[in-house]
């Protein structure tokens, strides 16, 4: 036992990678066999979690030290370069680690059906969970790169193989502007390196030290384009509608869950402690393009006749709450913003999983195209109103929290642009609940007469996330009292260098 608690970052961190070569190893006709598998390995690591989360202290703050960082595990690696094997969890990393943890086992649950390379597609989703873990749980900025690129090429062999009829178009579109945007990362990393005295690749000693840093701005601006094309934010963005449209139901909830919020984790987790100055100067800056994604993502979504694209286009619409909250610099918007990072991980991996289970059934997405459907499937209709009542942040459900202290913080300096984003709100619910109309009420279209309702193993996969959405909503200390030091560590450094 005293061995899983020293070691548990790096046990959540590569088992999924060490039960890939099992698969690997498996039969290529043994799929159940390679199913079951990957689906106990993915439950290994939120047990885990889950013990990290019972162990973790809610009291103890800072990142520029060690004294706030949890469950720290730092040993040598490359000693001639000072590249160190270190991992550790603070307030902004845990909730993340959860989230990963608690999406990874629903997603093998929703790849049951997957018919046509099994063995290779789990596989890659495997060592996909340990890429995301990594990126999460690394303080060596050179081991969080390498995590970070661990993601990239199993991201782009799951759409690129196992998705939709222009999936070879969305993987290399994908692909590109991820590698774009980690190649500017990646010079960044050198730059700090280099500039550290002693050279470094340790963050906690980068945040320390980061009055060395010249060409601030550059850097600044650099690492934030590196994240921002991964969150999205517009312009950056495009590659996100048709990868989402493409993806396989499961990559698609992995996209939108995690990978996401992985650009607002860097964003925060680098820009704000080794470049504070900076952020502080761009916070304006940083709240105007939230509120665009905000507005932007919500209009487009209006428009879409593709259930799926009106999705993902509330993914950019809710992501951009997130960086309006951290923007503000109050520890309501902080709040709200790292806890949005989780809701909307919930809430979006809800919605994919709908959309995949209605196109399993009809063989297309077109809203348009079904009608009245909710008496013959009041089981998935029930799901589907809780998650799009959940995404237009209906009082009660888990979104609304997050949002809510969002615009609670940000109103506090940015009342203009505030009020421009609750317009969000509005569009936000119009197009939610147009979508339900047209889905669900009026008319029953015959085609759809006899439609199944859910499966057990979808019910599985959707019911402990509507279970969160709900509990959430009504108390959401479980995740915001993991926040609460960390954030404040974040919000005075940034306002000490506004002084």
């Amino acid at each position: 036992m005293e061995f899983i608690n020293s070691h548990l970052l790096s046990l959540i961190t590569f088992i999924p990678v060490i039960g890939s070569l099992f698969v690997l190893a498996f039969p290529r006709d043994k799929a159940n066999l390679i199913r079951w598998s990957a689906l106990v390995i993915t439950i290994i690591p939120l047990l885990l979690a889950l013990v990290l989360y019972a162990g973790f202290d809610r009291s103890t703050a800072g990142f520029s030290h060690t004294a706030g960082i949890q469950f720290i595990e730092k040993y040598t690696w490359i000693r001639d370069f000072n590249m160190n094997f270190f991992m550790g969890v603070d307030g902004l990393s845990m909730p993340m680690v959860l989230l990963c943890a608690l999406i990874c086992p629903i997603c093998i649950l929703a790849s049951w059906n997957v018919e046509r390379g099994v063995k290779g597609y789990f596989f890659l989703f495997l060592l996909l969970e340990t890429g995301m873990m990594g990126a999460f749980v690394a303080l060596d900025f050179f081991l969080f790169f390498i995590f970070w690129e661990v993601m990239l090429l199993p991201m782009y062999f799951l759409i690129g193989i196992w998705g939709g009829p222009r999936r070879e178009y969305a993987a290399i579109k994908f692909f590109i502007y991820t590698l774009v945007g980690s190649v500017i990362i990646l010079l960044v990393i050198i730059y700090f390196y280099l500039a550290s005295a002693p050279h470094t690749f340790d963050m906690t000693e980068l945040a320390k030290n980061n009055a060395l840093f010249g060409n601030r701005m550059i850097c600044w601006f650099a690492l934030f384009i590196g994240f921002a094309i991964k969150v999205p934010i517009f312009p950056f963005h495009t590659w996100l509608p048709d990868a989402h449209v493409e993806a396989p139901t499961a990559i698609s909830v992995i996209l939108a869950g995690i990978l996401l919020k992985m650009g607002t984790y860097g964003i925060l987790r680098i820009n704000y402690t080794m470049l504070p100055d900076m952020t502080a100067k761009m916070a304006t800056f940083m709240a105007v393009l939230g509120v665009i994604n905000i507005i932007y993502g919500a209009l487009c979504a209006m428009f879409q006749k593709d259930l799926k694209k009106l999705v993902a286009y509330s993914s950019i619409s809710h992501m951009g709450y997130v960086i309006l909250g951290i923007a503000s610099f109050t520890d309501e918007g902080l709040n709200g913003g790292i806890f949005q990072m989780f809701n909307h991980g919930v809430v979006t991996a809800m919605l994919f999983l709908l959309v995949g289970v209605i196109y399993d059934r009809a063989h297309h997405r077109e809203i348009d195209g079904f009608g009245g459907i909710a008496p013959i499937v009041p089981n998935y209709s029930f799901l589907a109103f809780l998650a799009f009542f959940a995404a237009l942040g209906l009082p009660g459900l888990n979104s609304f929290i997050s949002e809510a202290l969002v615009l609670l913080g940000a109103f506090q300096k940015y009342r203009i642009l505030t009020a421009v984003a609750a317009t969000g709100a509005i569009i936000t619910a119009a197009y939610c609940l147009w979508t339900l109309q047209r889905i669900f009420l009026g008319k029953l279209n015959e085609n759809y007469a006899l439609l199944p309702d859910i499966t057990m193993t979808e019910a599985v996969t959707l019911i402990p996330l509507g279970v969160i959405v709900v509990t959430l909503g009504i108390y959401p200390h479980p995740v915001l009292d993991l926040m609460k030091p960390t954030v404040s560590f974040l919000n005075n450094l940034i306002i000490h260098m506004k002084l």
